[in-house]
C-alpha cells in the first residue's frame, strides 16, 4: 500500500517540473532605457555603425582590422531624406543634424568615407519602425494535458485505495 501511494505521489511531483526548455520562473526586467534604431555594416577597410538618436544620425566609424576609430575622415551620408556631410564630434564618431525626424520605414543609407590613405562606399538599412513583439504565444500541446490527466488519476486511485483499505480494516 505505501509502495503505491509513493509512486502515485512521485508521478505528481515528476509532472511539476519545466518541460520543452520553457522558463516558468519571473519574467526579465524591462529595459530602463529605450534602444535607437541601428543599422551596421562592414568592408575590407571600414566598420560602420549607425544609430538615430532623437533629430540627429550619429555614425560611428572604426578600422575593420584593428577596430581603430577612424579620425579625420570625410563621412557623407546620402538616403531619401537625408543628404549631407557630417561633422565629426570625437574620434571615430561622426554626425549628421535632420531637419525633420526619419518616418517609420525602413530606410536605405549610402555612406561615403574618405580619408588620407583610403576611401570606402557602404550601404546599410536603417529599419525606424516599430519592432513586432517578441513574446511568443504559451501553448499546451496535448502530452502536457495527459500528464497531468494521469497524474490526477494516479492521485485519486490512490486515494480510493487508501479509503477502501480503511474501511476492510474497521
Amino acid at each position: 500500500m505505501k509502495q503505491l501511494l509513493a509512486t502515485a505521489l512521485l508521478a505528481v511531483a515528476f509532472s511539476a517540473f519545466g518541460h520543452g526548455g520553457e522558463d516558468h520562473g519571473a519574467p526579465p526586467p524591462a529595459l530602463s532605457q529605450s534602444v535607437a534604431p541601428r543599422a551596421s555594416a562592414a568592408s575590407e577597410e571600414f566598420e560602420v555603425v549607425a544609430a538615430l538618436e532623437d533629430r540627429k544620425l550619429v555614425i560611428y566609424v572604426d578600422r575593420f582590422a584593428s577596430n581603430e576609430p577612424v579620425a579625420d575622415a570625410r563621412v557623407e551620408v546620402e538616403a531619401s531624406s537625408v543628404q549631407g556631410q557630417a561633422s565629426e564630434t570625437s574620434p571615430g564618431t561622426y554626425v549628421i543634424e535632420l531637419a525633420a525626424g526619419l518616418p517609420a520605414a525602413r530606410h536605405p543609407l549610402t555612406i561615403s568615407i574618405e580619408t588620407g590613405d583610403s576611401a570606402d562606399l557602404l550601404s546599410l538599412l536603417l529599419d525606424t519602425s516599430r519592432p513586432a513583439s517578441t513574446v511568443a504565444a504559451h501553448s499546451h500541446e496535448w502530452s502536457e494535458w495527459a500528464v497531468w490527466v494521469l497524474a490526477a488519476v494516479l492521485l485519486l486511485a490512490g486515494a480510493a485505495l487508501l479509503l477502501r483499505r480503511r474501511r476492510q480494516r474497521r
